[in-house]
């Protein structure tokens, strides 16, 4: 059903999606409803026309949900008053809005849009005030006019606010003339529609824009599933079955995308051609490069007599170096980029350590590093020296996964203090983040990277340790032994056993000293393995070994959806381990109960948010994708939620910023590595 009428208040909008809960008096019914739904560059005052229809919240009641909508013009002067001095026009508040009203009545519209000069007349009001009252009047008009013209081609409201953000007051002509800019612009966007839209509006199925659009969507999709290239054969085979189009009109258009610039096409060795988007070649070129560079520098950090210096750690920590840990030591002294890497257990924290000792007591300041804060914080642990994430080290700021990659190429990092730069997990580490880090190492520093190919491959695009190490090009130490601790936990030797394409080890197989601290429970069905996950969760681990589900135990789960996904294994967790309570504040946020106990993870980076630290007395700002915290408290006169995240940094979240956050007693194995 349709409704029109003023927005009175927003209960809620969404920064990140414009996502919106307002009051709203309906002209047709008298009286005052709730509208919920994606409502971008709504503020009170707004006269709209919606349309969708009425749903019962289990918890907040009768609400109108809103599929699509309209701006229209106030249809009273005391409404158009309120409009104008809702804060949405530029240089007009309440008081300015009356004037205007009383002087110019029924006409004040169209004076403010044809006859701005008219406004002088209004005391208060100069030329140059008038012009910007007329100019920001007709650019809100038109954000409203990219909303209706997206939504005859559904393309979702959701998008508007990015796309006029991006292309301004002339969007429409702009995507009229070329709809295929809007794949570069909304990421994720769905080509078919973008492509219906503009066959609809006459452009030639065979059109040169048409195709080369196709072939950079094609391109950035291949990006999105971790790659930085493409075959350059399953490309074109790919762009002609999506545009039903000819190979030759493919093979043209992507001749046409070279001249210009705005893709490589690589020949390598065995012959095979490889496509990227300029930017990712230009990336990855960069980081050879740069590697190359730093690894041939003059080496000013030797330290003479290394066997010495090893002898001595070993003394002095009461330990015996393997020759292959030895090896990677000596590896490190001798070249200026050197990676380890090795599975658990191979030893890699005992050569960390033991580099830092060694490099430390000749004066060389030695900075670590790894790609999120949980690594950074296992790091700090583990070698008794504050680690940093890779974002924070290298002041990357605020960037968004779109920005990350635009902005690439201009990024210009502060030089890194250090005469040895160790990184951890790096695994982890994308193409992009491997360039700012390579950007911000001086020459004559020392690059340790340290990590397991073998692990899940970066989230963004591009394998960097496992093609650096492919390549040979960089010195790299292999840690394959076991050492005899780590090989009595049998999740380690599994690991390695799965690695070399072995099943789990056997009973018969396991040694008499051997760590129970690897199960495996067969079920056939969603139902039952979930009744053993909370069982195990409940009681079980905790009377095996004292083994505290807050403290101890994280559910790790290959998707986010299904009965054994994130999304409902985290609610049937959060019912079993932090039930609802009458003493227990809790705050339902888009259909997402959050309660005080629950576990929380950070799902975006948020460079703004203030926090402190209570017990070191230290205060800053920044919560990162993929931290882990517990909620304090809820507090519905402030409107917002305490968090204590692991490291010790409380913070405060407003309503509006819940989506921010996710439970945590389950996540992906994806995010899992991002810990």
């Amino acid at each position: 059903m349709e409704l029109s009428g003023e927005i009175l208040g927003i209960i809620y909008q969404s920064e990140l999606n414009s996502y919106t809960i307002a009051e709203m008096y309906v002209d047709e019914l008298e009286r005052v409803e709730t509208i919920v739904g994606y409502l971008p560059f709504i503020v009170e005052g707004d006269n709209i026309k919606v349309i969708g229809k009425f749903v019962e919240h289990k918890e907040y009641g009768e609400q109108f949900k809103v599929d699509t909508f309209e701006k229209i013009m106030p249809k009273t002067l005391d409404a158009l008053e309120r409009y104008l001095g809702n804060g949405t026009i530029k240089g007009v508040g309440p008081a300015t809005a009356k004037k205007i009203i009383a002087k110019f009545g029924e006409n004040t519209i169209d004076t403010i849009k044809y006859e701005a000069l008219e406004l002088t007349k209004v005391k208060g009001i100069s030329k140059d005030k008038a012009l910007e009252i007329s100019e920001s009047f007709i650019e809100s008009w038109e954000v409203w006019q990219i909303v209706g013209f997206l939504e005859k081609f559904n393309i979702g409201i959701e998008n508007a606010k990015k796309i006029y953000d991006k292309l301004g007051v002339t969007a429409i002509t702009q995507i009229e003339e070329n709809p295929y800019i809007l794949i570069d612009l909304v990421r994720g966007v769905d080509f078919k529609q973008i492509d219906r839209m503009a066959l609809d509006l006459g452009i030639d199925t065979s059109s040169l824009k048409r195709i080369t659009s196709g072939i950079k969507y094609a391109l950035i999709q291949t990006t999105y599933k971790g790659h930085s290239c493409a075959l350059l054969q399953n490309l074109e085979e790919y762009v002609v079955t999506l545009l039903n189009v000819t190979i030759d009109e493919v093979e043209e258009s992507m001749i046409h995308l070279k001249a210009k610039g705005e893709l490589v096409i690589e020949e390598r060795e065995d012959g095979l051609e490889w496509v990227y988007l300029e930017s990712f070649y230009n990336t990855e070129v960069a980081i050879c490069n740069r590697l190359i560079n730093l690894d041939r520098a003059q080496n000013s950090k030797k330290i003479k007599g290394m066997e010495e210096e090893i002898e001595k750690v070993e003394k002095y920590n009461i330990i015996e170096l393997s020759e292959k840990q030895k090896e990677a030591i000596k590896a490190v002294n001798n070249h200026n980029v050197t990676i380890i890497t090795g599975g658990p257990g191979t030893g890699k924290t005992t050569i960390i350590k033991s580099i830092i000792e060694i490099y430390q007591k000749q004066n060389n300041k030695v900075v670590l590093a790894a790609p999120t804060g949980r690594a950074a914080k296992r790091m700090t642990e583990m070698t008794g020296l504050e680690a940093s994430t890779l974002h924070r080290l290298l002041e990357i700021g605020k960037i968004d996964e779109d920005g990350l990659y635009k902005k690439n190429q201009d990024y210009q990092g502060a030089p890194i203090d250090a005469d040895m730069v160790i990184v951890d997990e790096m695994s982890m580490v994308d193409m992009f983040l491997m360039n700012y880090l390579l950007q911000s190492v001086y020459k004559s520093t020392k690059l340790i990277l340290v990590g397991d190919s073998d692990q899940l491959p970066s989230v963004g695009p591009g394998s960097v340790l496992k093609d650096i190490i492919d390549s040979e090009k960089i010195t790299t130490i292999h840690l394959d032994k076991i050492f005899r601790q780590a090989a009595k936990s049998k999740i380690i030797v599994n690991a390695h056993r799965v690695n070399e394409g072995l099943g789990f080890i056997t009973k018969e197989e396991t040694d008499q000293d051997s760590k129970e601290d690897f199960f495996l429970i067969h079920e056939n069905s969603s139902e039952k393995m979930l009744e053993q996950v909370i069982s195990l969760c409940t009681g079980r681990l905790k009377n095996f070994g004292n083994y505290d589900f807050f403290e101890n135990i994280q559910v790790l789960t290959p998707t986010k959806k299904g009965a054994l996904g994130t999304k409902e294994l985290n609610k049937s967790l959060q019912q079993v381990l932090n039930p609802q309570d009458a003493n227990k504040k809790e705050k339902n946020a888009q259909g997402v109960i959050y309660r005080v106990g629950d576990r929380i993870m950070q799902v975006k980076n948020n460079y703004d948010i203030y926090w402190e630290k209570h017990s070191l007395k230290e205060t800053g700002t920044g919560v990162f994708n993929g931290e882990f915290g517990t909620i304090l408290d809820i507090d519905e006169k402030e409107k917002s939620v305490e968090i204590k995240f692991d490291d010790e940094k409380i913070a405060w979240y407003q309503f509006s910023e819940l989506e921010q956050i996710e439970h945590s007693y389950s996540i992906t194995i994806h995010k899992a590595q991002r810990k």
